[in-house]
Parts: C-alpha cells; sequence; structure tokens
C-alpha cells in the first residue's frame, strides 16, 4: 500500500487492519509517535490525518490510503507546528516527554481550528488535557505542570502567527 507520511510517499506491506501507529513506529522506524493506552483515549498516539487529529493506536491503515499523514517528526513544516514547537522549547514544557509529540499535534489541531482560540477554550480544549491532568498545588509540579505548559506554550504560539491571520496547514 502506498501511504503519503509528511509530504513524502512510501510504501508498506502489512495487513489492512494494522494500526497507523505500528506502521508508522515498526514497519518506517518513525518512533516520534507514542503508544499510550491503545484505546484511544489518552492522545499520545495523535497523528494528522488530511490536517484533522487521529488516535493512529486504532486507525488502520486500510483508512489512509490516499490522504496525508502528518507526524510530529513532520509537523514542524508547517506554520503552526513550528510556532508550537518553538513556544513548547521556549518555555521548557515537557516533563518525561513521553506524551508530548500527542500533546504537539493535539494543540497545532487547535490552532489550525481556531486561530485565536480565548484562554478559556485553550484551557478545557479535550485535546490539552489528557485525563488524570491537573495542575499541581504550585502551579509546576505533578502531572499537572504538562498541562499547565501547554496552554501556556499554545497561546504563546498563537500570538506568534498573529491574531490577525488564519493559520494555513
Amino acid at each position: 500500500m502506498e501511504l503519503s507520511i509528511n509530504e513524502t510517499k512510501v510504501q508498506v506491506t502489512a495487513a489492512d487492519d494494522t494500526p497507523l501507529l505500528w506502521v508508522l513506529r515498526d514497519h518506517l522506524g518513525m518512533t516520534g509517535t507514542k503508544f499510550g493506552c491503545g484505546m484511544a483515549l489518552c492522545g499520545a498516539c495523535t497523528v494528522h490525518l488530511d490536517g484533522k487529529p487521529i488516535r493512529s493506536c486504532t486507525t488502520p491503515i486500510s483508512a489512509v490510503g490516499g490522504k496525508k499523514v502528518t507526524t510530529i517528526e513532520g509537523i514542524g513544516a508547517t506554520p503552526a507546528g513550528k510556532a508550537v514547537q518553538e513556544a513548547w522549547l521556549t518555555l521548557d514544557v515537557p516533563q518525561c516527554g513521553y506524551c508530548q509529540s500527542g500533546q504537539i499535534m493535539s494543540a497545532v489541531a487547535l490552532l489550525k481550528g481556531n486561530s485565536k482560540p480565548s484562554a478559556a477554550r485553550i484551557q478545557t480544549s479535550k485535546h490539552q488535557q489528557p485525563p488524570g491532568m491537573v495542575i499541581g498545588a504550585d502551579g509546576r509540579s505533578g502531572p499537572g505542570s504538562l498541562n499547565h505548559g501547554l496552554s501556556r506554550a499554545t497561546t504563546i504560539a498563537c500570538q506568534c502567527l498573529g491574531a490577525d491571520r488564519a493559520v494555513h496547514m
């Protein structure tokens, strides 16, 4: 099967029901997209399919033929992706870093859908707050500091993109 991954056509030999996540990681050696829960709940496996965020752990490759897949390895080539990644680094957002690729992909999708999200929209976005992420009492400790940093990085990325223009992916 021919797939379009990060603007590059690749040939893959795998069963049609093989999850895209495993094709990316095991067949193509693209390990930036992570396995988290295997049930499309946590978002660690998020990639974009024709510009929309999907969970690659439950998406069979048969569903992606003829469509464009963008992974964490390719998102920096887009204006929104570059802005989010730069803000991520500037603010030192990651903790252990395991789920950050899915978080970046989700933040970019949020900005693509709404180039001027309110602070409340950023904070309450289901893509921005995985289950169990609660801001610690000091605003920096525990799993919540990723959520806090994620919100700040998304806000800065939005500002870097310019409030008067739409985000183009």
